[in-house]
């Protein structure tokens, strides 16, 4: 059997190329926040996380700019040998004190920070367990690990708890959820997991991805609910509301410090830029100093929210500025992510497995800098569209 036969049979992307339907890689001219060109066109941006729209800020440009005019686009070594820079140190500073923790490390990205941090950590005798929602970097980081995974049904605590009380003392456990579940939108129940964690001496992590700059005032899950010092390990990353490219794990000196000395990804990955480090840096400092733009994100959510609802659209159970329209069928998803791109509004079509078989949706997400002109206009475009298929 030929390795390279899966290849050679896969075709569901031609299979909708030739229903002009296929969603995936459109390259786009340029992006401007809100707003993206595509063969000329704009069209309005509902498919980014850029929750604050901080890419465009002009203070965190100048400070990307800044940097690689002071140390180029590259630091060519891991931060393990020649790779650090004082700008990394005092980035983790900053972040650790954002968060509340005692220290924090900085990745090249978000996903291999989730595949350090996790994989570092599980080890042989231990057990990993997750939310089937979680992202698919912890799916991934877990499997490096040499510990056992164990999964709950999504947002399920009680199933948590009988998973838990089935372990035995001796055993280590660390569970890994999100903040904000990436696709639906909705908010961990930060306290019941603490309660059910506590009980059992499991450890705690929290993915802030999609949490940072949204709650808590920015500063994440944690911090929204009071819990910061429940929660053993807030990982965060630079590509959503730090507009930039990165991650980070923060937590006590010594989780951070055995990390940093066992993470493969950290160790042997080149690291972060400085033109990313500052513009997270300077997204940091913008989130500290204006924080209006917090506030008019949650504004932005609300009125889309509503709006949605208003049209009938199902939007399942987002309480954040993520919000699904969940569609189920696969190619009734892609039609209409088509009406919509062809009528100046740019979303996700997210399919099996990043979903369950038969939810469908389409993932947009809204940003601190959309205007009440284009979110209306967008709510418009839905409508239309929405009706032209039959599906509200």
């Amino acid at each position: 059997m030929d390795i390279f036969q899966k290849c050679y049979d896969f075709d569901l992307d031609k299979q909708a190329m030739e229903k002009g339907i296929y969603p995936y890689f459109q390259a786009l001219d340029g992006m401007e926040g809100t707003e993206a060109t595509f063969n000329g066109h704009r069209i309005i941006m509902i498919g980014s996380n850029n929750y604050l729209g901080l890419t465009m800020h002009p203070k965190v440009k100048a400070a990307a700019i800044k940097a690689i005019e002071d140390y180029g686009p590259s630091c060519t070594g891991s931060r393990f040998l020649n790779g650090t820079l004082k700008l990394h140190l005092e980035l983790e500073k900053r972040l650790a004190a954002f968060v509340g923790k005692e220290e924090a490390l900085v990745f090249s990205t978000g996903m291999q920070t989730n595949l350090g941090a996790i994989s570092s950590l599980v080890g042989r005798n231990d057990i990993v367990i997750t939310d089937k929602d979680d992202h698919a970097s912890i799916v991934d980081a877990c499997r490096l690990g040499m510990g056992e995974i164990k999964r709950f049904v999504h947002g399920d605590l009680e199933q948590l708890d009988r998973i838990l009380k089935k372990i035995d003392d001796k055993t280590g456990v660390m569970v890994v959820v999100d903040g904000v579940f990436s696709m639906g939108g909705d908010i961990v129940d930060l306290p019941k997991l603490v309660v059910v964690c506590k009980k059992h001496g499991a450890r705690l992590y929290v993915d802030d991805a999609h949490s940072l700059g949204v709650l808590g005032g920015g500063r994440g899950t944690a911090w929204h609910f009071g819990l910061t010092k429940e929660v053993d390990l807030i990982m965060g990353t630079f590509s959503k509301s730090f507009a930039s490219l990165g991650g980070f794990v923060a937590g006590d000196k010594d989780i951070i410090n055995y990390i940093k000395h066992n993470a493969r990804s950290f160790i042997f990955s080149a690291s972060l830029p400085a033109p990313n480090a500052m513009a997270a840096y300077a997204a940091l400092e913008v989130m500290e100093t204006e924080p209006w733009h917090v506030q008019k994100l949650w504004e932005n959510a609300d009125f889309m929210i509503k709006g949605y609802k208003a049209l009938g659209f199902n939007i399942g159970a987002t309480q954040t500025p993520i919000i699904p329209i969940i569609i189920g069928e696969d190619e009734l998803c892609f039609k209409l992510w088509k009406e919509l791109f062809d009528s100046g509004v740019y979303c996700n079509p997210v399919i099996s497995p990043a979903v369950p078989l038969g939810m469908a949706l389409l993932r947009t997400s809204y940003m601190a800098t959309h205007s009440r002109e284009q979110l209306q206009k967008v709510l418009e475009i839905f409508a239309a569209a929405g009706k032209k298929l039959g599906i509200i």
